[in-house]
Formats: C-alpha cells, structure tokens, sequence
C-alpha cells in the first residue's frame, strides 16, 4: 500500500491532469491554494490529516457548475481514482463526504452532514472565495458566464434556495452580497476565523470603492431583497 506522501503526490499529479483546462477561477491554482490553506488550519486542530489533504485536492474535481448541476460527478471521479490508489474505504468515505457537502449552495440549508475534516476543507475552500484573491476569482467567473458587472437595478437576494443559487444570472458585484461577505461569519475554526476577517474587511474596502468610482455613491449598499 502506498504512504501518506506518495497518496498525496499521485493525486496532484492527477488533479493537475483533470484540471488542465479548468475555468481560471476553478484551475490547479485553487486547488494548491485550499490545499495549503487547509493544512494551515488543520495544524491547530484535530483532524485525520490525510482525509484533509486529499479533501482539499480533490474538492473541486468535477465541480457541479461545469457538469450541468450534477453532483454525483465529483464524488464519483474521487472514489474511482482513490480506489485505484487502494486508499482504505474509511478514508474514501470521508474524502467524498467533503467533496459532497463543501458547498456553499446559498447558505440557507442547514448542513447534513459534519466532520473535523470537512470544518477544516470548508474554511479553507472560503478563504479562498473571499479577499483579492476571492474578488478576483468572482470577477473572472462572472466573465466566464458574461455575467454584468454590476446593475443598480438588481437587488441581491439573500434568500436564495439551493436551486435558485445555482441557477443565478444576477451581476458579480450582487454575488458580494448573496456568498462572499457572509462566509466570515460561517468559519467553522478559529484560524479559518482570524484569517476570515482580514479578508473581509479587504471586500468591504473594494466595495466603498468600487460605488465611490460607479458614480459617486460612497455609502455601501444597503437594500437587498430578502434581507
């Protein structure tokens, strides 16, 4: 059976492969980068470090938004590669759990399943969505779908259903709104916590921007629908 770095190694150099072509905001990049993230966070906590790394790896191997909504793909591509690495069942099981339940998914669904290893992931995967990496993933994502930049006439709606959210045409900057300036306060560690904040805060900052440079309009926004 293989060890815990030549596990690691191969699914790099899998995940590498798989997400070649990937959406810029989606690619290898933020993959390295929830990786390392995750072994940040998961150095203070008690988790079963394998299950993290190959958690964050593999979280974003078929993500739903890229294969027509289906959700199954993810978990599916996971447990074939895993099993041909011979990574224990356990070990497999709780990897797919991560990649099955990570999601965002609108933020109004209470979570259905929970584990040390998928806090760890989850906050990793966030504080990669929020600050100037996050404002430009959005903002690269949103062209990907030619998706308006902003549009005063399209309140954000914070009470989106799961099905609504992935469904969403709305302007990137309403997305602030309905995702990313939530996630500080659903960290699940206290590192995810602290590193959350100053991220936050970074997104507040390019709001008041961004309205003062739209047309003189210094407040940040206020009205949203569902709020």
């Amino acid at each position: 059976m293989m060890n815990h770095d030549e596990i690691i190694a191969a699914t790099v150099a899998y995940v590498k492969e798989e997400l070649r072509s990937a959406e810029g905001g989606h690619d290898w990049w933020h993959i390295n980068r929830v990786w390392n993230n995750a072994k940040l966070i998961a150095a203070s906590e008690e988790a079963d470090q394998l299950v993290v790394e190959l958690g964050a790896l593999l979280h974003d191997i078929a993500d739903s938004k890229f294969h027509d909504g289906d959700e199954e793909v993810g978990p599916a591509r996971a447990t074939a590669f895993l099993e041909s690495l011979q990574v224990p069942p356990g070990v497999i099981e709780a990897v797919v759990n991560i990649i099955r339940y990570i999601s965002f998914k609108g933020g109004n669904e209470k979570a259905a399943y929970t584990s040390p290893e998928l806090a760890i992931v989850q906050d990793a995967d966030r504080l990669d969505a929020i600050g100037a990496i996050g404002i430009a993933r959005a903002f690269n994502y949103g062209g990907f779908k030619n998706r308006a930049i902003y549009d005063p006439g399209i309140a954000p709606n914070l009470s989106l259903t799961k099905e609504e959210y992935k469904k969403s045409t709305a302007p990137t900057i309403n997305h602030f709104y309905e995702k990313l300036l939530r996630l500080k306060d659903r960290m699940n560690t206290a590192t995810g916590r602290q590193l959350a904040a100053e991220r936050h805060a970074y997104m507040e900052g390019f709001l008041e921007q961004f309205y003062k440079e739209w047309g003189g309009f210094t407040q940040r926004r206020k009205g949203s629908k569902g709020a």
